[in-house]
């Protein structure tokens, strides 16, 4: 079976006219005049009323989104959505002095977690900016043991990470 390329006209008999709009690994997208958007197995029946030969490529938008958002992630400073361990939820951090004469200060554990998500993203961003950066690699290679130490400080929080996917990964020892 040779693949319609985008842009060939067919005639569907439920669908009625459309032209192919995306092809996918196992579906054309059909715009078709009477009902819209909808999408056809690549098997299905038509009649073909002009065909573009055209190179297909055969990315499900899945596929396009997926590495969009991977690309994003890596490439920005915005965060994704990072889950707080269903035990903290709600919860609140008390800070108490020493000095019985001072007040204690109380912090919603979601909002303390949220600001640990924040450095940790900001610390990701960093590292990205050094190894895309100029420097000669031992200069890079000395900034990423700094990073890892960070991450290594930050590895207390990880019990706040409902993911353990999540948690902050220092060096490993051997």
């Amino acid at each position: 079976m040779k693949l319609l390329g985008i842009g060939s006209r067919i005639k569907h008999a439920e669908f009625g006219l459309g032209v192919v709009t995306n092809v996918t690994s196992k579906h054309y997208w059909v715009t078709f005049i009477e009902n819209g958007l909808e999408t056809i197995d690549l098997d299905s029946e038509f009649e073909v009323i002009e065909s573009v030969e055209d190179e297909v490529d055969t990315i499900s938008f899945f596929e396009v989104e997926s590495s969009l958002r991977n690309m994003l992630k890596q490439w920005s400073d915005i965060s994704e959505v990072i889950p707080i361990a269903d035990k903290w939820k709600g919860g609140t951090i008390i800070l108490e002095p020493k000095d019985t004469s001072l007040s204690s200060k109380e912090i919603p554990i979601d909002a303390f977690f949220h600001k640990i998500v924040m450095v940790r993203d900001r610390i990701r961003v960093m590292e990205q900016k050094i190894n895309s950066s100029k420097l000669d690699d031992q200069d890079k290679v000395d900034l990423q043991q700094y990073i890892t130490r960070i991450y290594g400080s930050l590895t207390t929080f990880n019990v706040m990470f409902k993911i353990k996917d999540h948690h902050f990964i220092g060096s490993k020892s051997n």
